[in-house]
C-alpha cells in the first residue's frame, strides 16, 4: 500500500492532476486489498460505482440549472436519492452516491462543468485502480487461493477443538454462553472464508493461476458448521442417565476420531497432501449406532419422554450427517492435493 500511494502521487504530479492527485491516491488506497484477487474485485466494484455516479450526476448537472443554493440542494436530492436506493439494493454501487456528490460540488471550484468534472473523476479513479492492480499483481503478490486455504485450515482446527466439547455435553451440563461464543467464532470464520474464496474466483476469472475451485470446500465447511449448531442445540440438556452412562464411551471415542480427522484434514490442506482415512471415524460411528440399536431392542427408549427421545434421535441424525459431510471434506481435500500433485509432477 505504501508503494501504491507513492506511485499514485508521483503519476499525479507528472500529469498535473488537480488537488495533487487526491482522488487518484485515495482510490489506489481504497482498492488495495490483502490479495491480488481482492484488489481486482475491489477495483471492479469501485469502477462500476464510479461510472454510475459520474454518468448520472454529470447528466443531471448538465440538464438542470443549479446556480442558487436552493437549486443546488434540489439537484443533490434528485441525484442522491436513486443512487442511494441502488446502493442499498446492490452493494457494488455503494460508491456511486459519494462520486455524484463530488461531481456536483467540486466542479464549480475549478470552473468546470458537470461533464468535465465527471470525466476527470472517472479518469482519476481509473488511474488509481490500475496502479493498485499493477502493484498487487507484480509486487509481493499474495494469492487469495492461498489465503483461503489458510483460513480453511484454521476453521478445521477450531472445529476439531470444539466438537469433543459439544459431544461431552450429552453426559454433563455445558456453559451455554461459552458454547454460543464458540459457535459464533466458527460462524464468523466461515463467512470470512467465503469472502476470501470470492476473491480467489476473481483471480481465476483473469486466469492468474489455474487453481481449483473453492466452492465445494466452502459449501462443505458451511454444512459442517450447521452440524455443530444442531449438535449444540441437542446437547443443551444432557441425555437421560441410563443413555448418558452407556453411550459416553462411544461418544468419547467418536469425538476423538472426529477431532483427529479434522486436524488431519487441516494439516493435509496446509501441506497440499491427501487427508487421513475415514475408517476409524466410520468404525466409531458404527459402534455408537450399534449400541443405540441394542438399547432400543432392550426397550429403554420406551421410558423416554418426547423431548428426551427427540434429543436421542437428533444426536443420531446429526452424527450421521456429520459423517456424510466428513466424506465431502475428504473429497475436497483430495481434489486440492491432486491439483498440487499434478503441478509437482510437471
Amino acid at each position: 500500500m505504501t508503494l501504491v500511494v507513492l506511485l499514485a502521487f508521483a503519476l499525479s504530479r507528472m500529469l498535473t492532476i488537480p488537488l495533487h492527485g487526491l482522488w487518484v491516491v485515495l482510490t489506489a488506497v481504497v482498492v488495495t486489498q490483502m490479495s491480488a484477487g481482492g484488489s481486482l474485485r475491489a477495483t471492479a466494484e469501485y469502477m462500476i460505482g464510479t461510472l454510475s455516479g459520474v454518468v448520472y450526476a454529470g447528466a443531471l448537472g448538465a440538464l438542470i440549472p443549479h446556480t442558487t443554493a436552493i437549486e443546488e440542494a434540489g439537484l443533490l436530492a434528485l441525484t442522491i436519492a436513486p443512487l442511494a436506493l441502488i446502493a442499498a439494493i446492490k452493494p457494488s454501487f455503494r460508491v456511486a452516491p459519494f462520486t455524484a456528490v463530488l461531481v456536483l460540488l467540486i466542479s464549480g471550484q475549478f470552473d468546470q462543468g458537470p461533464i468535465q468534472s465527471a470525466l476527470n473523476r472517472l479518469l482519476e479513479v481509473g488511474l488509481g485502480g490500475l496502479i493498485a492492480m499493477a502493484v498487487s499483481l507484480l509486487v509481493l503478490p499474495q494469492r487469495a487461493y492461498s489465503l483461503a486455504l489458510e483460513s480453511a485450515t484454521r476453521i478445521l482446527i477450531q472445529m476439531a477443538g470444539f466438537l469433543p466439547e459439544l459431544l461431552d455435553g450429552f453426559s454433563r451440563n455445558l456453559d451455554p454462553v461459552e458454547i454460543g461464543r464458540s459457535q459464533d467464532e466458527i460462524g464468523r470464520a466461515v463467512i470470512a472464508f467465503q469472502a476470501t474464496a470470492a476473491e480467489a474466483r476473481s483471480e481465476r476469472m483473469v486466469k492468474l493461476l489455474p487453481e481449483p475451485d473453492e466452492g465445494p470446500l466452502s459449501r462443505t465447511l458451511l454444512r459442517l458448521r450447521h452440524d455443530l449448531v444442531i449438535l449444540g442445540r441437542a446437547a443443551a440438556v444432557p441425555l437421560p442417565d441410563v443413555f448418558a452412562q452407556r453411550l459416553r464411551p462411544q461418544l468419547t471415542a467418536l469425538a476423538a476420531e472426529a477431532s483427529k480427522f479434522l486436524r488431519g484434514c487441516a494439516t493435509a490442506l496446509a501441506r497440499r497432501r491427501n487427508p487421513p482415512a475415514l475408517d476409524a471415524m466410520d468404525g466409531a460411528l458404527q459402534a455408537y449406532v450399534s449400541d443405540v440399536v441394542e438399547m432400543r431392542r432392550e426397550g429403554l427408549t420406551r421410558a423416554l419422554s418426547i423431548e428426551e427421545a427427540e434429543r436421542v434421535f437428533t444426536l443420531a441424525f446429526a452424527l450421521e450427517q456429520l459423517y456424510r459431510n466428513f466424506s465431502d471434506l475428504d473429497r475436497c481435500v483430495r481434489e486440492h492435493a491432486a491439483h498440487y500433485s499434478g503441478k509437482r509432477s510437471t
